[in-house]
């Protein structure tokens, strides 16, 4: 039996099952149905049906928590199993499953918990005949940890099942596994280390080769032997030098070698050659300074409920990722199959996958220590390491997210994982600490929020997180950068050694933690990532509900359609999801590229390019849950401002004034070197230029100021109108585009009464005018019934976040989502406009009172209206018109005599009073007396 061949079987296919709960240690002997593997137990609609409807996340229509049987009957070349001397070595591997146990031929093999990684058992001692019978029991309740979204219903679900690869495997006497690559490429040099089995010597022979893009080299063959330590490990170095290729986003260059033992097949490893480090403030690649360009991934898969475990699937979604520009995946307390390992070593993204972890990690002896729980979570990240280690786009480990506890304590696991496996960076957690930031010496990267209370590293925030972002506060510019965040002109103070209790957000709830004072904050030594960049809200595309054809229903949207139905608006539902989809795109961009224009920033992970399906259902992406596009953004569009060369201006503000002088600065963002000539644009909507010019190109990798631009605007205008800068690299398709609105220079109108007109900012004025049957343009003070204005669109989703604030004691969001505009109306003649926000509107909204029209009829829509969060569906008016009794009411809620010194809101002014004076003003719904007092009666 020396010479035996590596055999596998195949388990997939047909098993009997059962979903009988059995007392500890026994199991069912009468299975009634049977299931198709690999699957789960939702997919394939076992079980009683759910007839729950929730709306903080997808309801599973065949949910299912407890014990699942699997049983199958194999049959073994009998040829492998000798009566004298036993069977070959045997292993029983379930790729990726719950927590299981084992037993062959009634016999107990023993029980596995690895959420990550796949359940391999020796079943060698347990084989003694041809035909062997498995029983499996899965388990989805009680795991060891809480497990993160590997298994939160937000996320992929909490199934039941088996759903990778299933095999039974046989091995010569003679064979290694656990074998690991390690690369030199200083000494273009692979040393593969291994458990060798069966023998403490062997011969080792192995052959291969190198694939980048289209190319294949062959790897010469090499021979050697083995020799294994007291702990049966061995190691040995293959040299390269004659076909080397380093791995990287541009050139994934990947290595296979097959290789045998003592003559025997044995199996084969594959690897690529690279060095991923942090070098000061900045990511390098075999050298080269790079930028991570991330999304965060739930491994969110609708149609199936759990994560796929074929590399053609995960090459799908990892490439539709990279069509937008996206290089980097942060898995948030979750590990995706090796299939996905796989796909990015082919693709070029670089991985970040992290425990199944999402708590506080304290030292022994400290309140909340939980030994047991950390020593899983410790060996679980061994097993990660162990079992996707040689994959080269594995490149970054992550201990959970938003950890709190013993920076002592997260240190030494640090430290045992640096110890072990020196291939990888480490970090100890993302956004650890939170409003209280802190790095330890074994961090080899920093991923965070903020570096002190006011050190915001991002441009949104939840109100319980406040203060808010940029992005939410400041009107829309391309100033923004964070280098004077992470290394501001006052260094930080020294930590006083006292504590406070502070109230936190806690997952998708609060808790109380002890933190240090410290006088100033973080400074960072080591690369800055910026942690779930984004989260503006986006309304629901009702249409989306048909796509949800899996275990995972959307009966959440179902609800909201409903609410909004209820409200008289559903009619407005396209509207709505596309205006708040375009706000949150510009939104976005503003984003990154403040991200972009810090030198001092390593990269950035989005949450997210892709719907986040769960907590409260927040729906951030520009792709739906299934990683379709909107019809929001293009690729190419996102590309603009989200890839590895970026242009970028700089200017105050997108409202610009005839006569004055345009100014801006224009940087390049780049991870390769470039040369050549950038050109510039000013073009009116009508195709005449403005302005144009070019710069001379000479950047290397990082951020370069190429050039500025000055460009006098027209002084004959005689209407507002767009203006697009468009800056582009000389042959290549890297451009970007920034829309501006011109004013001509006007005088602010007097707003008041204008012959036949009245204008007027006092309620009883305006109803003795609509009496009298006057044409009356009402500007509101107060709003009795009202949402205050707000620019920005929501941040995440507002149930959830309502909901910790309110626990917290602290204000809640405002909780809408941008402006839904009647662009066309007569009203807005001399204001052209978009159907959504405009960096024009900002001072206008945050100006205003959004009146709360809920007991208009269901045709009343406001011209200029506020699109309300699904939760909460308020009918919100910020400019509408409406006849009362024989008058005519034009009401604006915005404070236009507040703002009167902007150019923009002087033009809204103007053309309000231009359209109640004519004749188009006669409003086709009706409001009464009563209404008004009750909207505006402060």
């Amino acid at each position: 039996m020396n010479n035996t061949m590596f055999r596998s079987y195949d388990l997939s296919g047909v098993w009997d099952f059962s979903m009988a709960q059995m007392a500890k240690g026994t199991f069912p002997t009468a299975f009634s149905d049977t299931i198709s593997l690999p699957n789960t137990t939702s997919l394939a609609k076992k079980g009683t049906p759910n007839p729950r409807r929730e709306t903080g996340f997808l309801t599973d229509a065949y949910a299912f928590e407890g014990q699942a049987w699997f049983r199958k009957k194999i049959y073994i070349d009998p040829e492998l199993i000798d009566p004298d001397t036993g069977c070959c070595p045997m292993k029983l591997t379930l790729e990726r499953t719950r927590m299981t146990t084992l037993w062959i031929d009634g016999r107990r093999v023993g029980s596995c918990d690895s959420l990550c990684t796949p359940h391999v058992y020796d079943i060698t001692a347990y084989v003694t005949k041809p035909l062997v019978e498995i029983l499996v029991l899965v388990e989805n309740t009680g795991y060891p940890t809480k497990g993160g979204h590997l298994t939160s219903p937000d996320t992929q679900s909490n199934w039941n099942g088996i759903t990778g690869q299933m095999t039974l495997e046989v091995f010569p006497d003679v064979y290694a596994d656990h074998v690991q690559a390690y690369p030199n490429p200083a000494e273009k040099n692979v040393t593969l280390t291994m458990q060798l089995h069966g023998a403490s010597t062997a011969s080792f022979t192995a052959t291969g080769s190198v694939m980048e893009d289209d190319e294949e080299d062959s790897i010469p063959l090499f021979q050697a032997q083995l020799t294994a330590d007291e702990n049966g490990m061995a190691s040995v170095t293959i040299p390269l030098d004659e076909a080397y290729y380093a791995w990287s986003e541009y050139h994934p260059a990947m290595y296979y070698l097959v290789y045998n033992i003592d003559e025997a097949d044995c199996g084969y490893v594959s690897f690529g050659m690279r060095e991923f480090c942090a070098d000061g403030s900045q990511f390098t690649i075999n050298g080269q300074p790079t930028m991570l360009r991330g999304k965060h991934d739930g491994l969110i898969f609708p149609k199936t409920g759990y994560a796929p475990t074929d590399v053609n699937e995960w090459l799908r979604v990892l490439g539709i990722a990279k069509s937008y520009g996206i290089n980097h995946y942060r898995f948030h307390t979750c590990c995706p199959p090796d299939a996905a390992f796989t796909a990015a070593d082919l693709l070029g993204i670089y991985m970040e996958p992290e425990l199944p972890f999402w708590g506080t990690i304290a030292a022994p002896g400290e309140e909340g220590y939980n030994e047991a729980e950390q020593n899983y979570l410790i060996a679980l990240g061994d097993k990660m390491l162990e079992t996707f280690g040689n994959h080269p786009s594995f490149v970054m480990f992550s201990l959970g997210n938003e950890l709190w506890g013993s920076p002592e304590r997260l240190g030494e696991i640090l430290r045992h994982y640096k110890e072990k496996d020196s291939r990888h960076l480490y970090t100890q957690g993302c956004n650890n600490f939170q409003h209280f930031p802190l790095m330890v010496p074994e961090d080899d990267y920093f991923v965070g929020v903020r570096l002190s209370k006011e050190r915001l590293l991002r441009g949104s925030f939840g109100m319980c997180d406040a203060p808010l972002g940029h992005v939410q506060t400041d009107r829309p510019s391309t100033m923004h950068q964070y280098d004077d965040v992470i290394f501001p002109r006052q260094t930080a103070g020294e930590d006083s050694g006292d504590t406070e209790e502070i109230e936190i957000q806690y997952g998708t709830g609060v808790k109380k933690v002890q933190v240090s004072k410290t006088a100033g904050g973080l400074i960072p030594t080591k690369p800055v990532i910026t942690h779930e960049i984004g989260q503006y809200e986006v309304y629901p595309d009702f249409r989306e509900i048909e796509k949800y054809t899996g275990p995972l229903k959307a009966r959440n949207f179902e609800a909201f359609r409903e609410r909004l139905a209820a409200r008289g608006m559903l009619h407005q539902a396209n509207r709505f999801f596309r205006c708040s989809g375009a706000l949150a795109a510009a939104c976005y961009k503003e984003e990154i590229e403040a991200a972009m224009r810090s030198r001092y920033i390593a990269g950035f992970q989005l949450l997210d390019l892709q719907d986040f399906s769960g907590q409260g259902t927040a729906l951030v992406g520009m792709l739906d849950a299934f990683l379709d596009n909107k019809g929001l953004i293009s690729p190419e569009e996102w590309r603009m401002f989200c890839s590895d060369c970026v242009l970028l201006a700089q200017f105050p503000s997108y409202v610009l004034i005839t006569g004055e002088m345009f100014a801006a600065k224009v940087s390049l963002r780049t991870v390769l070197p470039q040369s050549g000539t950038a050109e510039w644009m000013l073009i009116r909507e009508n195709g005449d230029k403005l302005g144009e010019g070019r710069f001379s190109v000479q950047a290397e990798s990082g951020l370069t100021e190429i050039g500025s631009i000055f460009c006098r605007m027209p002084e004959e205008l005689q209407r507002p109108e767009r203006v697009h800068l468009i800056l582009s690299l000389a042959d290549t398709d890297v451009c970007n585009v920034y829309d501006l609105m011109l004013y001509p220079a006007i005088a602010m109108p007097a707003l008041e009464d204008q012959g036949e007109l009245c204008v007027t900012e006092q309620l009883e004025t305006a109803l003795a005018a609509l009496a009298a049957g006057k044409k009356t343009v009402f500007f509101p003070r107060e709003t009795a019934e009202s949402i205050q204005g707000f620019y920005c669109t929501d941040f995440w989703c507002y149930p959830m976040f309502r909901d910790i604030c309110n626990w917290m004691k602290k204000p809640v969001a405002v909780g809408t989502m941008g402006l839904c505009i009647q662009d066309d109306h007569p009203a807005l003649e001399l204001f052209p406009t978009q159907e959504y926000s405009t960096p024009q509107w900002y001072d206008i909204v945050t100006a205003a009172d959004c009146t709360i029209l809920d007991d208009t009829p269901a045709g009343f829509t406001p011209i200029v209206q506020m699109i309300d969060n699904f939760e909460r569906n308020h009918k919100l008016g910020i400019l509408w018109e409406a006849k009362v009794g024989s008058g005519s009411l034009l009401v604006c809620t915005s404070r236009l005599s507040e703002i009167a010194t902007r150019p923009e809101v002087r033009w809204l002014a103007k053309s309000l009073l231009h359209y109640a004076a004519s004749e188009a003003f006669a409003p086709p719904q009706s409001v009464t007396a009563e209404q008004l007092r009750k909207w505006f009666g402060v």
